[in-house]
């Protein structure tokens, strides 16, 4: 039986490219995957699994960032455009793109998910004639959406984890689930899944990332160091008045938006852990002559624990109001992202260990790897950990043509095979860790 299934990995490959560069080719941002989602879900359908979709996985109020409707709505169009099975778009209407499958086994074991992300970035793809994609044909052709971080190599390894997993769903105990999820980047979607409920009964949780610094054939078991973060967009609101003739009329929330730029990069940064803040955007003002009536700020915080995140976005949020008092203007603060701080559970680190070693290609396993970075499926580890559960967020090492998010990444696809070969394994062997799972609350 192992021999076969890893054959069969090796049989799927090239349909595993074709699922790869058909994703990236019609790449989507986050709360718009409708024609990925779609398909997504339709596969899993047609291969056994019990798909939910929707509204039935992602929760309405926990969403942040959504785009606005006349926007959701055009992309919903142009993924019908695109060939995306209207059954399915119907059920992620209004931006609702989270899929889920599920194999029942019908033995006893754990519920073990897997997560993996669908969204592409905000980003115009490069068309410089060496540049594979656009060498050979599979470059985005929805302006200003690239798959420049991975996703769409992420989505391609979960089906075809899929498709394996329902040819050994004999060998296999337990429940699984797997998680297709919207709107990553900008860490915007995973906490609205989470209050779905979706990871309520899950007792080992694996998500995992291409790419981000190992070499192909390097597998990273845990990546630690996830900063927490929070997103926030900032409108002040004042009084327009002529600058010369009424300038005492005025309410300038240009100047407002500018001194809270400035003192929001003074907030004292804490002792127990990095503290990140960092203003992105300010726009303001419609000519020289005219006091502006509005500004916006897009900022973000970080934390190397969430506590620490929480200070740095109650000292912003100080600022933010304090500045509004100063300059006799009405501020609106939306928060259009977040992140938890999280670490991989300690016990599932020799597991993933073991599993990797069986698999060809694998040519050094790194138990732990500082992420740097934040990650959404933070929320999701830190709910199943919460519970009892176990969890740990993988890295599989590839060869890139670019870094993350740049208009020329690419990626080696060979690291597909390598990751869907890991984590089948990761799901094979569950029962080894039963006795280790904490008990649930």
């Amino acid at each position: 039986m192992k021999t076969q299934w890893l054959d069969d990995v090796d049989l799927l490959y090239p349909t595993l490219v074709e699922w790869r560069r058909d994703f990236h080719k019609y790449a989507e941002s986050g709360w718009v995957e409708y024609r990925t989602a779609a398909k997504v879900a339709g596969l899993l359908s047609d291969w056994g699994y019990e798909v939910k979709a929707g509204k039935k996985v992602i929760h309405e109020h926990a969403r942040m960032g959504v785009p606005p409707l006349a926007f959701l709505q055009e992309q919903e169009k142009r993924a019908l455009e695109q060939g995306a099975d209207p059954k399915w778009v119907a059920r992620f209407q209004g931006g609702f793109t989270g899929v889920t499958g599920i194999l029942e086994t019908g033995r006893p074991g754990p519920t073990v998910a897997f997560r993996f992300d669908m969204d592409a970035l905000d980003l115009e793809e490069s068309s410089n004639e060496q540049h594979l994609p656009e060498a050979t044909g599979f470059r985005s052709i929805n302006a200003g959406m690239m798959h420049a971080c991975g996703h769409d190599a992420h989505t391609t390894i979960g089906l075809g984890l899929a498709r394996i997993l329902m040819q050994l769903r004999e060998h296999l105990n337990g429940r699984v689930m797997l998680i297709f999820q919207p709107a990553e980047e900008g860490v915007r979607g995973a906490k609205s899944m989470v209050e779905a409920g979706v990871v309520d009964d899950v007792d080992l949780f694996f998500a995992c990332h291409i790419g981000t610094g190992p070499s192909l054939g390097e597998v990273v078991c845990g990546a630690n160091g996830f900063l927490s973060t929070t997103k926030l967009d900032v409108t002040y609101r004042g009084v327009a008045s002529h600058a010369g003739a009424r300038p005492e009329e005025g309410k300038n929330a240009l100047l407002a938006a500018a001194a809270a730029a400035l003192h929001l990069h003074g907030i004292s940064r804490h002792s127990d852990g990095a503290s990140r803040i960092n203003v992105g955007v300010l726009t303001a003002g419609s000519g020289r002559n005219i006091i502006p009536d509005s500004a916006t700020l897009k900022l973000e915080t970080r934390g190397e624990t969430s506590t620490i995140n929480a200070y740095m976005v109650e000292q912003a949020m100080n600022v933010i109001r304090g500045t509004a008092v100063m300059y006799g203007v009405d501020e609106t603060v939306l928060v259009q992202g977040g992140a938890q701080s999280a670490e991989p559970s300690e016990a599932l680190i020799p597991y993933i260990r073991n599993q990797a070693k069986q698999v060809p290609g694998v040519k050094r396993i790194i138990d732990l790897q500082s992420a740097l970075g934040s990650e959404d499926a933070t929320f999701m580890m830190e709910r199943v950990q919460q519970q009892g559960g176990l969890a740990s967020y993988l890295i599989f090492g590839t060869t890139l043509a670019a870094g993350h998010h740049h208009e020329r990444f690419d990626i080696d696809e060979d690291v597909m095979k390598i990751a869907v070969k890991t984590l089948v394994h990761c799901a094979l062997h569950t029962d080894q860790l039963t006795p280790i799972l904490h008990a649930k609350p």
